[in-house]
């Protein structure tokens, strides 16, 4: 079972993800964290930022999820995915797979931007940055959509709706 979580830096992605790894693995089930910035800094961090090495980090995380999801144990994935054909090629090749798309405001991702991705965007001082100068196309048919998470108790339900769909897709 594969979970994939996208959203623009600042959205929550590595939040929910650790949130919902948290409590699959307090039901009993085997649960890897990918978050993209981890795993690019686990690859050697030989990537840009730009939409080419985007797409590979995009594809390196998927490999992973493959072969983690292969031996059995689930994997959530947080991504910041800009390719339409990855996430096609997610739903094609992993047995079991949800596919969640945070969307949050722009006021909110700025009030969130605690590495100065969007200020040193817009100054200049900052390129590749993902929804300021290169664009960033939301999930076209997500299994969930999260909008803004306020409180603690709204990520706790968000994380709930995720894990009815995880439980519901492992299921069948």
């Amino acid at each position: 079972m594969v979970t994939w979580i996208i959203g623009l830096a600042g959205s929550g992605k590595s939040t929910v993800g650790a949130a919902l790894t948290s409590r699959l693995r307090a039901g009993g089930r085997a649960v890897v964290l990918l978050d993209g910035d981890a795993v690019r800094g686990a690859m050697a961090d030989d990537l840009g930022h730009g939409a080419a090495d985007r797409a590979t980090n995009g594809r390196r995380i998927a490999g992973l999820c493959g072969l983690i999801e292969s031996q059995g144990v689930d994997v959530v994935a947080c991504v910041l995915a800009i390719d339409p054909t990855q996430l096609a090629w997610n739903r094609a090749n992993f047995g079991a797979y949800v596919e969640v798309s945070l969307d949050v405001s722009w006021p909110t991702l700025e009030a969130r931007d605690q590495k100065g991705l969007y200020s040193g965007a817009r100054a200049g001082t900052i390129r590749d940055v993902v929804g300021v100068d290169i664009p960033f196309t939301p999930p076209s048919a997500p299994d969930l959509v999260i909008r803004e998470a306020a409180s603690v108790a709204d990520l706790d339900m968000e994380v709930d709706r995720i894990i009815q769909l995880v439980l519901a897709r492992s299921a069948s």
